[in-house]
């Protein structure tokens, strides 16, 4: 990727012109993996946190889904605009969560508004994290960065949630000192130009918190 990726001005940039768009997978594709975890939850309590929600849509379909209590974070302000403007024009109102918030400082004092309501900062704890590659882009920083992005989704982790990241890289989560175990949740066969090219994959991550150690 990119070193620019970790530019809030890249992002301003983009999102400038861009209305729509998915990294790595469909969001389709996306709930696809991840619907044995939803079919768990209760929809009428779930708090879902989608780091670097960008111009995605994978918003709208955790409210198809029957999911309300959705925040989408970004860093970038028109990346919630966008959010919004998707939310509305497939369901004609807008429901959901939007917060400007940076994964690498804190994700658990962030001002949650929907459309019509006051903004409001509340220490939220979250049972289900997801982001699409949002990790990658942070990468670009570096390892410390993408150490500070765990922790930060770790402390806003209700009791049994868990964090699901999409990456394009085999050993994102290859790094010490991160709080979380790591096991491969899916790994999807990327679409090649040539029969001879090898085989390329993005990999689906399931991280589970580690206990907190005490003393």
């Amino acid at each position: 990727m990119p070193a620019d990726f970790d530019q809030q001005a890249y992002w301003h940039n983009r999102f400038s012109t861009e209305s729509s768009f998915e990294w790595l997978l469909s969001s389709t594709d996306f709930i696809a993996i991840i619907k044995p975890l939803l079919s768990n939850l209760d929809r009428t309590s779930t708090r879902i946190l989608n780091i670097g929600c960008g111009t995605s849509e994978l918003h709208n379909h955790f409210r198809r889904l029957g999911f309300f209590d959705v925040t989408n974070v970004d860093y970038e302000p028109l990346a919630l605009e966008r959010g919004q403007q998707l939310e509305r024009q497939a369901f004609g109102d807008v429901r959901l969560k939007y917060a400007v918030a940076d994964a690498t400082k804190s994700l658990i004092h962030i001002p949650s508004s929907s459309q019509g309501s006051s903004s409001e900062t509340h220490d939220r704890k979250f049972n289900l994290v997801v982001d699409k590659s949002t990790v990658d882009a942070i990468s670009c920083g570096g390892e410390e960065q993408v150490r500070r992005m765990a922790h930060c989704v770790r402390e806003c982790l209700a009791d049994d949630a868990v964090w699901v990241s999409l990456s394009y890289s085999a050993a994102r989560f290859d790094l010490e000192g991160l709080p979380f175990d790591v096991e491969v949740l899916d790994k999807v066969l990327t679409a090649k130009k040539d029969v001879r090219d090898p085989d390329i994959y993005h990999w689906c991550y399931l991280l589970r918190p580690r206990a907190l150690k005490i003393g």
